[in-house]
């Protein structure tokens, strides 16, 4: 009898030993989602019925010796792993997330796109949701049509399952607390308008409040902005823009139009980033009035000018470069 119990014993511990330390599990990816408030039991369950542990008894009895808190979230396993392992990565909480990249001065479109390329939901649904949610931000800009400017660029992780309502919160959180950082804390709809111009306008950070001064010093003496970028974006709300502006865009009655209303556009045309909404918020002391802009100058940077004569002179000299830079 007890040498039925002592071989009893040791098929059970050589069965633990194989189950905790034996590589298993699926070698495709496996999806398990743990929902919140799971209990270590059904945890348990549910890796077992995905075929990622061997037995979900020996698991339960390594959260009693192991002890720790097991993290909800989805998981994804595609290959073979010793419990142990995967207990770890629960306790850490090393759910499966998708990175999704935002770069400075994207706008909504351009993060639409994003957002499906990556998977988390169609084009539609992100943009419905950018218009739809502009609660979010009734407190900074309440005559907001829609939640551009004020999607933050940055790097975020999702899992599969995030909705395109729970993106664009996490966008706009993230907006609140670099906001609070550069202690911008006001006049929100003017600043985040003026940065996605500014943004817009030049890739060179040191450059922007250069920009800023230029819009800055054209609003005070009523003239037009005239900035292209405003016009693309008027083309991409009427779902219109071809690639490029052609000389019949500049005579669209859009209020995003600078080339025909003075004063800024009615709202942000992108996503800007630190440089931009510092820029906006305190524009260089400068007379320019004009510049060439950077993005389209082959030197590199962008040509400023306090009078008409002197930016005829700095386009000309663009165009040299442009024609020297075919050229080469």
């Amino acid at each position: 009898m007890r040498r039925l119990l002592l071989l009893a014993v040791i098929a059970l511990l050589l069965y633990t030993g194989f189950a905790i330390y034996a590589p298993t599990g699926p070698h495709s990816e496996t999806f398990v989602e743990i929902p919140g408030g799971t209990g270590s039991a059904q945890i348990a369950a549910l890796l077992r019925a995905h075929g990622v542990i061997w037995n979900r008894y020996v698991f339960d009895a390594m959260r009693l010796v192991r002890g720790g808190t097991l993290k909800a979230g989805e998981y994804r396993f595609d290959h073979p792993a010793r419990m142990a392992e995967v207990y770890e990565r629960l306790e850490r909480g090393d759910v499966y997330t998708r990175a999704l990249t935002i770069p400075e001065g994207a706008n909504m479109f351009d993060i639409a796109q994003r957002v499906e390329a990556a998977q988390l939901g169609s084009e539609e649904a992100f943009l419905d949701a950018a218009k739809r949610n502009v609660v979010l931000i009734s407190d900074l800009d309440p005559g907001a049509q829609n939640l551009e400017g004020y999607l933050f660029p940055d790097t975020y992780h999702f899992q599969r399952k995030t909705t395109p309502d729970q993106i664009i919160s996490a966008m706009v959180k993230r907006f609140r607390q670099e906001a609070a950082g550069i202690h911008l804390t006001q006049n929100y709809h003017n600043v985040v308008t003026m940065a996605s111009l500014v943004e817009r306008e030049t890739p060179i950070a040191g450059e922007r409040p250069m920009i800023a001064s230029v819009f800055s010093n054209r609003m005070s003496k009523g003239m037009p902005l005239m900035t292209d970028p405003t016009i693309i974006y008027a083309n991409l709300l009427t779902g219109t823009y071809r690639g490029a502006i052609f000389q019949s865009d500049l005579g669209t009655d859009s209020p995003y139009n600078t080339y025909k209303h003075t004063g800024l556009p009615p709202g942000p045309i992108c996503n800007p980033g630190i440089a931009s909404l510092k820029a906006a918020m305190s524009p260089a002391q400068t007379q320019y009035l004009y510049f060439v802009a950077a993005g389209t100058d082959p030197s590199g940077h962008s040509r400023f000018a306090k009078t008409l004569e002197e930016h005829e002179q700095n386009v000309q000299a663009y165009r040299k470069a442009q024609h020297a830079a075919g050229e080469r």
